[in-house]
């Protein structure tokens, strides 16, 4: 198959990859652009935050304390490329304290010291109009937080 980005699915399938894109050279506005106004983010074992200004908070949050790259992502998109997931394995550095404030609020996160860890990781995606509306994260956070710990 050719993909094109003539057909919805190839379309959702650039989408998500700009986004991975975006992340990995942290473009932060250029991962903004990609998510709808009302974007839904589940984040990983937490709450649910909506809206494009509440995603840029979550992206200051992880600036300041993680370093992450994502290598071997896999990106299925369904035929509609109404949603899509991805796999990934996340190369990060814990670089400052974070008090579990969006990804387990009340959970008391070990100190950062420059830990590095690697752990398997992925997303679900919504996509309409051609941005993302929903992401859903999850990695193992038992397994982080034994690697930083």
């Amino acid at each position: 198959m050719k993909i094109d980005g003539t057909r919805t699915h190839d379309r959702a399938t650039e989408l998500i990859l700009a986004y991975y894109a975006a992340f990995n050279r942290g473009d932060w506005d250029g991962m903004l652009v990609l998510l709808g106004d009302d974007v839904v983010h589940d984040l990983n074992q937490g709450p649910r935050e909506i809206g494009r200004e509440a995603f840029h908070a979550f992206l200051q949050r992880m600036q300041r304390s993680y370093r992450e790259q994502l290598h071997d992502i896999v990106v299925l998109v369904s035929p509609d490329g109404a949603r899509a997931a991805a796999e990934y394995v996340v190369h990060g550095e814990y670089l400052a304290d974070d008090t579990g404030a969006g990804s387990n609020p009340g959970q008391a996160l070990p100190h950062a010291r420059g830990q590095k860890y690697v752990l398997a990781g992925g997303a679900f995606f919504e996509i309409r109009d051609g941005r993302i509306h929903r992401v859903t994260n999850y990695y193992n956070l038992e397994e982080w937080i034994a690697q930083v710990g």
